[in-house]
């Protein structure tokens, strides 16, 4: 069903099933797989080519131009997958180059006015809450949660699995499983996410050994995660070694949270960042 008032290009690929709102815009490239749902004063805009069962609430713009002054106009593109949901006055942008699309995979949730930039990645699973912000080329990997105003500099990775508390703003790439606090900085282990994720409790265990050895002993990193690959073997911990090996940007660090007391690296491999139970807590 389309709503009389709504401005389609002739040539744009709607499914049968698609449902638009009044005052949509919907312009010449765009693709839109079934069942999918655009409400009023949806903008889909750009090469953008998106699966079944998204859903566009009102007032989002998605696939206009990248905000980057290397942009010459060129056609360029956006590739959504399946399930996604666009809350209300979400912006995604396509990317700033032909040969690479911006991605966005399926069942995300992209609450209102989060923004992602032009070549941004992400993967499955993700939320993105109120007003959170990715900047151009960032990756955020599956089951990352980024909270409320968070600030996602760009070329930034975003490990699985990942959380940023809100207002919470990285420059820095954010390991895997660990969550992101003030500028730049871990509290801990994202153990309530693990938990969810049906992480056994053997590989919970391991990683919170993992991330005292690399982040906790005052080892330098590489030497830990060299070191790190001979004792841990669960493809949980293997997946934190390999982000913290891969890394161009360099990572957060772990940093305590004391009240009245500014906030400084933790030396001791058994100092603990916080109260057992509490976010941060690294079992």
């Amino acid at each position: 069903m389309i709503h009389p008032t709504a401005i389609i290009d002739p040539e744009a690929q709607l499914d049968p099933t698609v449902v638009v709102g009044p005052y949509a815009v919907i312009g010449r490239d765009v693709e839109l797989g079934p069942h999918c749902v655009v409400g009023p004063h949806v903008v889909l805009w750009g090469r953008l080519k998106a699966g079944a069962h998204n859903r566009f609430h009102a007032g989002c713009v998605i696939g206009d131009a990248p905000q980057d002054l290397k942009y010459q106009g060129d056609s360029t593109g956006i590739c959504i997958g399946d399930y996604n949901v666009f809350r209300e006055h979400v912006t995604v942008h396509r990317s700033n180059r032909p040969e690479e699309d911006t991605w966005i995979g399926s069942h995300n949730l992209f609450m209102a006015h989060a923004h992602i930039a032009h070549n941004c990645r992400v993967g499955n699973h993700v939320i993105l809450a109120n007003g959170a912000l990715l900047g151009g080329h960032v990756v955020i990997e599956d089951r990352a949660f980024i909270s409320g105003n968070c600030l996602v500099h760009q070329f930034v990775r975003v490990g699985t699995l990942a959380m940023m508390q809100g207002g919470a703003a990285i420059s820095l790439d954010l390991p895997p499983f660990t969550i992101a606090w003030g500028d730049n900085s871990l509290a801990g282990l994202n153990v309530v996410g693990l938990r969810r994720a049906g992480m056994p409790p053997d590989v919970r265990l391991e990683l919170r050994r993992l991330y005292r050895f690399l982040f906790l002993s005052g080892r330098p990193l590489r030497q830990a995660a060299a070191e790190a690959r001979e004792r841990f073997h669960s493809e949980a911990a293997q997946t934190l070694i390999r982000f913290v090996v891969e890394s161009r940007r360099g990572l957060c660090r772990h940093v305590t949270r004391a009240r009245g007391v500014q906030r400084k690296p933790i030396d001791s491999e058994f100092e603990s960042p916080s109260r057992s139970g509490q976010e941060g807590d690294l079992s």
